[in-house]
């Protein structure tokens, strides 16, 4: 076990969710949140400037206001998603399947830390759903 916590990177030969991996993707997931949090204020600013704005810039300013919501919308959901994985670290859940109950690759986690299934489930769901809408298609 490394005592560096900030070298730390976890890896699949480790005991599953250990004290030093919930550590560091806590901190991985609030880091990305303040992140996000950030980018949310900086997208309110251009949305309000955009209301101030004269009848000239509007037409300029109406893209520029159109991504900073698409980008609001997509970051309160990953916050959302983030809140969730936080709860599940408190919990002991985090890093585990819901469909399987086992537990997801580590590189998995690391390059997606809000990933609630296994690679293995998150395939079988998408074929599903490529099945689904083809079939309704």
């Amino acid at each position: 076990m490394n005592n560096n916590q900030k070298d730390y990177t976890p890896e699949n030969e480790d005991d599953f969710m250990n004290e030093e991996q919930k550590s560091y993707f806590k901190k991985r997931l609030v880091s990305w949140k303040q992140s996000l949090l950030q980018e949310r204020q900086k997208a309110e600013k251009i949305v309000e400037a955009s209301l101030e704005s004269d009848i000239a810039d509007i037409a300029a300013k109406e893209t520029e206001q159109s991504l900073a919501l698409a980008s609001k919308q997509r970051d309160s959901l990953l916050i959302e998603k983030i809140d969730q994985a936080l709860s599940k670290i408190e919990d002991g859940s985090y890093g585990y399947c819901e469909e399987t109950g086992e537990p997801i690759d580590i590189n998995r986690l690391i390059a997606r830390p809000i990933a609630t299934l296994s690679l293995e489930a998150q395939e079988k769901k998408e074929k599903l759903r490529r099945f689904q809408t083809r079939r309704h298609a």
